[in-house]
């Protein structure tokens, strides 16, 4: 019901606060108070709780912070009040990004992936290799052809949003869709990498959803992963669509500007590289596989 943040000491000499002990609160350790606090602004969080100092954060705005609070005094009254203040960001503002993420990965494998498949298996790309178009001069032509479609999508969907829902962006516009545009180029090499051999489309099909479906659940496309098992998040930041949402979001909905989100920028263009490499080395003309 409620998600508590905490910085500090959680299995240390200090004592736990008997909210601990409390049922339907799920705490979420951090180690950046500067970040926690913004959390807490955004009502992203409930509460927050320095241990070592026994003080807490509250937004006096948020409904489930002042329930959380009454919770934390009734059980430990030693604790230091100290009051935040910040507007809520809707749902419908932090999921966007995810959309969008998701819209890109799906018109981005499955796009590229069953046409490139198809074109195969009908002799559509034994005709091309007679002809001098080479493997890399088809794909980037594919890549090329998908990414304007697939941004105008992209463009239509954010603004069609923003228009109807008064959606948040408090970052910069160039920036967001600096990274969208990235996060296609390297959905569109994905794509290409999985369908790089295969004649059979139903093969190709389950490849895509093989890849898919992780990106769908791991990714934060529609619920946050704080307070999941470590092993779970450092798996999903192998995730191409993990950084396109992550910064993305970061940018729209906590107003960070690009070059805070430079991480994700080298990971997508370095993800693009190689995947782009090993498609057009795997890539193969013929039905047969040669």
């Amino acid at each position: 019901m409620f998600k508590v943040g905490v910085l500090g000491e959680h299995d240390g000499y200090i004592s736990k606060p008997q909210l601990f002990e409390t049922r339907h609160i799920q705490f979420v350790p951090y180690t950046d108070e500067a970040l926690a606090i913004k959390k807490l602004q955004r009502h992203q969080i409930d509460l927050l709780l320095q241990l070592d100092s026994r003080t807490y954060w509250v937004n006096r705005s948020s409904a489930n912070g002042y329930v959380v609070e009454q919770l934390l005094v009734a059980k430990d009254e030693d604790f230091r009040r100290t009051v935040v203040d910040g507007e809520q960001v809707r749902y419908v503002d932090w999921v966007l990004p995810g959309i969008l993420g998701m819209n890109i990965m799906f018109a981005c494998l499955f796009g590229v992936g069953y046409n490139i498949v198809r074109y195969r298996k009908n002799g559509v790309l034994k005709r091309f290799k007679a002809t001098p178009l080479g493997a890399i001069e088809f794909l980037a032509a594919q890549m090329l052809s998908r990414w304007i479609i697939v941004m105008v999508i992209c463009i239509i969907i954010f603004f069609g949003c923003h228009w109807m829902l008064d959606t948040l962006m408090l970052g910069s516009y160039s920036a967001f869709f600096g990274v969208l545009a990235l996060g296609i180029f390297t959905m569109i090499t994905l794509g290409l990498v999985i369908a790089s051999r295969s004649r059979s489309e139903e093969l190709t099909g389950g490849l895509l959803n093989f890849a898919s479906w992780p990106m769908m659940g791991l990714s934060g496309v529609w619920f946050s992963m704080e307070g999941a098992p470590l092993w779970l998040k450092q798996f999903a930041q192998i995730l191409p669509l993990t950084h396109i949402i992550e910064a993305t979001r970061a940018i729209a909905v906590e107003g960070e500007a690009l070059a805070t989100q430079m991480d994700h920028v080298v990971i997508l263009i370095l993800m693009t590289a190689v995947l782009l490499i090993l498609g057009a080395a795997l890539f193969s003309w013929d039905a047969d596989g040669r």
